[in-house]
């Protein structure tokens, strides 16, 4: 294989799959983003060309993919998360396709799921939430909130720590209670996690000063931390 689309999960380094963390060690070049956990990118031998992706466009990765999968180098694209999940995997995996060049997908852990669950969050619970509604938030007013106000379940909002205040207020304009459980997870799985829990209608307040990356869950899943966090952290 060529190039490799690897998901290093969510933040904390030991949470990458078995075949991502060999193709790191295998690789050549490696083209990480900035979320990223430094010691995966170490992982990569001392020999491999590694470069950062947040300096460059997206079509100058795209670019960069595809001209080192030409010249048969072992390329990895370390991506945070799952490739497939917010990660813009797919557009990479199009030129890569569109080009010839041999490549494969490693999914990796999503932060979909990851980040509640570091927080003692699950996004689903029989009598709670049968269904997980996510969506990217960093341009609230494009959202349909109409719709996401009334479909059941848990909602997860990607990118959604800048805009949140408006993102909450649209959710209860459209009806949505303003008491309905949520909570910002910050730096998940990281050693700099922080959790922030309150009804939608306070969420955003309560969330200043929290830093990126952070997950928004909104829903009576999120009740359940109280119980399960404190059990969680002891038992670590």
């Amino acid at each position: 294989m060529t190039v490799s689309l690897v998901g290093a999960g969510p933040g904390d380094p030991e949470l990458i799959t078995v075949k991502g963390l060999a193709r790191v060690r295998a690789a050549e070049i490696v083209v990480f983003d900035r979320l990223v956990a430094p010691e995966l990118v170490a992982e990569s031998p001392v020999a491999a060309l590694r470069i950062e992706r947040d300096r460059l466009t997206q079509d100058e990765v795209n670019a960069l993919l595809v001209a080192h999968g030409r010249r048969g180098r072992r390329v990895v694209r370390l991506k945070g998360g799952d490739p497939f999940v917010f990660g813009r995997g797919g557009e990479e995996a199009l030129a890569l396709a569109a080009a010839g060049v041999p490549f494969e997908v490693i999914p990796g852990i999503s932060s979909l799921a990851s980040a509640p669950a570091a927080a003692g969050i699950p996004v689903t619970h029989r009598g709670l939430a049968s269904t997980v509604t996510a969506f990217a938030a960093h341009d609230v007013e494009s959202l349909d909130a109409a719709a996401l106000a009334e479909v059941p379940g848990t909602l997860v909002a990607f990118m959604g720590l800048a805009s949140l205040e408006r993102l909450a207020e649209r959710l209860i304009e459209h009806g949505r209670p303003a008491a309905t459980p949520a909570a910002v997870v910050s730096a998940a799985t990281r050693r700099d996690e922080r959790v922030v829990v309150a009804p939608l209608g306070a969420i955003a307040r309560a969330a200043r000063g929290l830093c990126t990356p952070a997950l928004v869950v909104i829903g009576e899943v999120v009740s359940l931390r109280e119980a399960l966090a404190g059990v969680r952290r002891s038992a670590a």
